[in-house]
């Protein structure tokens, strides 16, 4: 696994909303808009569920992830790629339930996605886009 910088970290704080891409085991994409993703530590994402159909479907079959990091806040953009857990039960799960039921009270907060940080990429355009960072 690899830790995000303290830049990357600020920028990841100033996003609202992570497009978040998963695969099935056949490769089909899908691309969500998701508004709970906390990074909870240099190399860890929390992701909750909230009304995940097809994502979830992907994440049990293919764990493979990415999150694009960009707002008009961030200073640039770069791509997070990392292995996910679905966990729906236990001490992380509870933390997670806690966390998003605080903040918005009448969401369901039904699995934690665990996202392990496995490579960073450049995602401006330019010479360097497409460049692994991390």
């Amino acid at each position: 696994m690899v830790k995000l910088t303290e830049d990357m970290k600020t920028a990841f704080s100033k996003v609202k909303v992570f497009p978040v891409a998963t695969a099935s085991a056949e490769g089909i994409p899908n691309v969500v808009p998701m508004g709970f993703c906390l990074l909870v530590d240099d190399e860890t994402i929390w992701i909750a569920d909230n009304f995940m159909v097809k994502s979830l479907a992907n994440l049990e079959a293919n764990p493979n992830v990415a999150i694009y990091v960009w707002g008009p806040d961030t200073g640039g953009c770069f791509q997070i790629k990392g292995e996910a857990a679905v966990i729906n039960s236990g001490e992380k799960f509870e933390k997670m339930r806690e966390i998003v039921l605080s903040a918005k009270p009448g969401l369901p907060a039904k699995t934690l996605i665990e996202v392990k940080i496995t490579d960073v990429f450049q995602c401006a355009p330019g010479p360097e886009a497409g460049k692994k960072l991390l």
